[in-house]
């Protein structure tokens, strides 16, 4: 038997249509998972479906706001409808938003508490939404939950206070979490998070990368502090995610793994 293993197993991804959370859905589908695109934008998700589709992998499209718990409700009445049940869930929406970006230039006592709040709520409420609607569900079937925090919960970032602050308690409810669904259920529901260091996607590039491909100024510091010195691909969640979701992992709950190239380890000496 393959420990590792996660064929059949019914897996919802939220923010499937972006680039760290498409990526482990295309892989999970690949390893013969049956997958669950959930997402806000219906046309994003389209696309999605039909290439999996189009490689003859087992995948279906939901539209949903993971702030929404409405939302959610009827994408879990969509999802048994078609699969039956849920084993897994990777709650890897999230991210920042030019308007919470707090710039050199900006006063740090102006920051825009609008934009805040709108981070906060994707990144935090967006992971334990899906978690109580799901988890449920999960926890007949003897499955699994990945939150994604990021290497801002453990260092403080420059310009990133409201993604840092969102992804530290999402590290904190991936502890309590995972100790609470173990106390009251064994091993039947996990939670875990992965810690992902500093890897190139859309909303990140400008930050890191120069029109021309070299390094920005903070694109710099960042390598300096990896001692793999270079940033991460995301082929490089797949091996983590797999683990987490399969049988190999089943005494494993309430740990944060980093994927980070050394970066959160290293003193910078």
């Amino acid at each position: 038997m393959n420990i590792f293993s996660v064929t059949d197993k019914v897996i919802v991804v939220t923010g499937a249509t972006g680039e760290l959370g498409g990526s482990m859905a295309n892989h999970m589908a690949s390893q013969n998972a049956k997958i669950v695109i959930l997402a806000q934008n219906k046309e994003l998700i389209d696309i999605k479906v039909e290439s999996l589709k189009s490689k003859e992998l087992n995948v279906i499209g939901v539209t949903a706001d993971v702030t929404s718990e409405e939302d959610l409700n009827r994408a879990k009445s969509e999802i048994i409808a078609s699969f039956g049940r849920i084993d897994g869930l990777i709650n890897a929406a999230g991210g920042n938003t030019k308007e919470a970006v707090v710039m050199p230039e900006d006063s740090v006592f102006d920051m825009n508490m609008n934009a805040f709040d709108k981070v906060f709520d994707l990144n935090l409420k967006g992971t334990v939404l899906p978690t109580m609607v799901f988890g449920s569900e999960i926890a007949k079937n003897k499955g699994s939950i990945i939150n994604i925090s990021s290497v801002a919960a453990h260092s403080a970032l420059t310009r990133v206070a409201g993604y840092s602050a969102a992804k530290a308690a999402v590290e904190n409810f991936t502890k309590w979490m995972g100790s609470e669904l173990a106390l009251r259920y064994g091993d039947q529901i996990r939670m875990n998070a992965i810690a992902p260091g500093f890897f190139v996607a859309k909303q990140n590039k400008s930050l890191l990368l120069n029109d021309d491909g070299s390094f920005t100024k903070r694109g710099e510091k960042i390598i300096n502090r990896t001692p793999m010195g270079r940033f991460g691909n995301s082929k490089e969640l797949f091996g983590a995610a797999q683990w987490l979701l399969s049988d190999a992992s089943s005494f494993v709950t309430g740990a944060v793994i980093p994927i980070d190239g050394g970066y959160g380890a290293y003193s910078g000496i």
